[in-house]
């Protein structure tokens, strides 16, 4: 009977050392993720501050800005909470940008810049994606670590608590930093965290101008 109970402990311990291995690498593709998509987005800003550069030179400040928190960011290889907080000075920089880039309704209409815009977008889309895939598989392996019996296991093996990636309540609450640079000049620009409405804000074209046909006399009335 005891020779049973120690197999049956000895087979758990197996069962949950194998699925924290499982975990852990779970949370590693999910993160390698992560980073590609931050590499996607730090390829395209350097595109993006040429492209507003031709239009607003003069926005030097601005511009420096972006160039120099995206060289941060790009350069850090920390933990995923040291990522996280390199992130923060480069998507205030992106916002910034947004702000000088309303001022200049031709380089809103820009061909290349809308091209870059699409991309930077769908960029962000995968980034949050991927985030919100990576938080999931730390929440579930830090449970375990934390948990009876498997806390046992963790404690044997040194399986210890995975950070978060996180970032601060205004971009999460926003979804990804704003770069939807294209809304119609005079509809004004989305406020932090508000989602911009997929219904067309631009009046309907009035109905073609087509000139009434000259009148017709009236004719005599008869009964005079």
């Amino acid at each position: 009977m005891l020779l049973v109970l120690v197999v049956v402990v000895a087979v758990g311990a197996v069962v949950s050392y194998n699925r924290f291995i499982s975990q852990k690498t779970l949370i590693k593709d999910s993160w390698a993720n992560i980073d590609t998509e931050l590499r996607r987005r730090y390829d395209l800003i350097p595109n993006l501050v040429e492209t507003v550069k031709g239009y607003a030179s003069h926005e030097k400040e601005v511009l420096e800005n972006v160039t120099r928190a995206r060289a941060m960011a790009a350069s850090a290889t920390g933990s995923p909470a040291e990522q996280a907080a390199a992130e923060g000075p480069l998507v205030a920089a992106l916002r910034q940008l947004m702000v000088v880039v309303e001022n200049y309704p031709n380089l809103k209409a820009d061909q290349n810049f809308l091209q870059l815009q699409g991309e930077l977008t769908n960029t962000e889309d995968r980034l949050q994606t991927a985030r919100r895939f990576y938080n999931a598989n730390v929440r579930d392996y830090n449970q375990r670590v934390k948990q009876f019996p498997s806390v046992i296991v963790a404690s044997m093996f040194n399986f210890e608590e995975e950070e978060f990636f996180e970032v601060d309540d205004a971009i999460r609450e926003g979804g990804a930093p704003q770069v939807d640079f294209g809304a119609p000049t005079g509809s004004g620009a989305p406020l932090a965290g508000e989602t911009p409405s997929s219904t067309p804000t631009t009046p309907p074209p009035p109905a073609d101008d087509v000139p009434e046909p000259p009148g017709q006399p009236t004719p005599p009335n008869p009964a005079g």
